[in-house]
């Protein structure tokens, strides 16, 4: 397995402007939490505890860290007379294990609170009410983002398309969790940041929550995995390996409320999107290290 992935600082252009300012603190220091906020006239947060084997083994810091530490940031905000957006990074997950073609007005599904990886999602959710709970009572420009399974060149961090293209690169086997049955709507990187601007300018999206997707990339985990061997000209074989927790079997969104409010539409299909990545993953290789 891959592992001394380069982190978002290998990739920030940062160094060619004068504005950003690099505070590192934990998101439940208040105290850094305040100073960082300031005088902000947009505020972006996108701290938070992810990926699936993180949350399932640190259940209590995932909840702190998206409830308290958004909680935190809220009140530091409220704080700020500059602030004109405050945007919030939720996720689909808050629709449960089978989400298609959901809107932004559906239910919150949940499983057991036995199963440990929903917490996650519990979490983020209670960070949604409490982010419009400030929206409603101190009139805070608060937006909610719920990304779908955003993937493209700059992206790091561990999931599925960037390890399938390093893996298939190496001409070793693609292991799929389950099945391979799976339903994913994949959004590139770049309509993902430009639903993200739209958030941040259009004065009609304050006080509402946006899905942020591609439904037309829908297709299987396992077609996902034929589709990437096949575009890196792989000699790599499928495996397949029994899943040991809850997973998602489709997730697919309803995006007209984006459309319609922000006039967001996604342009970048999947095929273009994996040969991006494909060739972005070559263009850095040297930083994506093996063990």
């Amino acid at each position: 397995s891959y592992c001394s992935r380069p982190g978002r600082a290998h990739f920030a252009q940062q160094n060619r402007h004068d504005n950003p300012k690099i505070v590192q603190a934990s998101i439940l220091d208040v105290a850094k939490v305040e100073e960082s906020v300031g005088d902000a006239q947009i505020v972006i947060h996108a701290a938070a505890v992810l990926g699936v084997q993180e949350v399932i083994q640190n259940a209590i810091k995932t909840i702190e860290v998206n409830c308290i530490g958004t909680s935190n940031l809220l009140k530091a905000v409220s704080k700020n007379s500059s602030c004109e957006r405050f945007v919030l990074f939720s996720t689909s997950e808050i629709y449960g294990s089978s989400a298609f073609r959901v809107s932004e007005d559906g239910d919150a599904l949940y499983h057991s609170v036995q199963e440990p990886r929903w917490c996650y999602a519990a979490s983020k959710l209670a960070a949604e009410h409490l982010a419009l709970g400030y929206y409603r009572a101190t009139k805070m420009p608060t937006v909610i983002i719920r990304p779908f399974n955003v993937f493209g060149a700059g992206r790091v961090g561990e999931y599925a398309i960037q390890h399938f293209i390093l893996r298939a690169l190496n001409n070793e086997n693609l292991e799929v969790h389950g099945d391979g049955t799976q339903l994913r709507a994949w959004c590139y990187i770049d309509d993902f940041c430009d639903a993200m601007l739209l958030a941040t300018e259009e004065k009609a999206a304050i006080g509402h929550a946006f899905n942020i997707g591609n439904p037309l990339n829908t297709l299987t985990i396992y077609d996902l995995a034929r589709k990437i061997v096949h575009l890196c000209n792989s000699k790599s074989e499928i495996t397949f390996k029994p899943i040991d927790f809850e997973d998602i079997s489709i997730r697919v969104p309803d995006i007209s409320t984006a459309k319609r409010l922000l006039g967001y539409q996604p342009r970048i299909d999947i095929d273009e999107g994996l040969c991006r990545t494909i060739q972005w993953v070559k263009d850095n290789y040297d930083r994506f290290t093996r063990s």
